[in-house]
């Protein structure tokens, strides 16, 4: 990450959220054997990140908020994913209880800097 960019917090937290979703990820198909959800939730959870990034260098405000926005309902999905692999016995409580926090914490921020966004226009 450029210098510039370490006191942006989303970009800090979807990064690091990314990075947890991969090692879940590793751990989903080493040690679990699941294929199907766990990929789900690595391409969205690492979505967030990637579209959050992608901010940096919007042409424009409306391409700007538009990124957001992508990254707001990516963060959504992951959400659904990660109750999903809770619910099905493949997250135990301790692992899940902590993705959901940030994935939720992810959330709430994407939607105030959308909120934000929109109330400039």
């Amino acid at each position: 990450m450029k210098e510039n960019e370490t006191n942006n917090v989303i970009l800090v937290k979807s990064k690091a959220f990314a990075l947890l979703i991969i090692r879940m990820y590793k751990y989903l198909t080493d040690e679990k054997k699941e294929f199907v959800l766990s990929k789900q939730v690595l391409r969205s959870g690492t979505s967030i990140g990637a579209n959050v990034k992608e901010t940096v260098y919007a042409q424009s405000k409306a391409d700007f908020y538009a990124k957001l926005y992508i990254a707001t309902k990516e963060a959504g999905e992951t959400e659904y994913w990660l109750e999903l692999l809770h619910e099905s016995g493949y997250l135990d409580d301790n692992v899940f209880d902590k993705l959901n926090v940030q994935c939720t914490e992810l959330i709430k921020l994407l939607v105030s800097i959308t909120k934000t966004q929109k109330e400039q226009k």
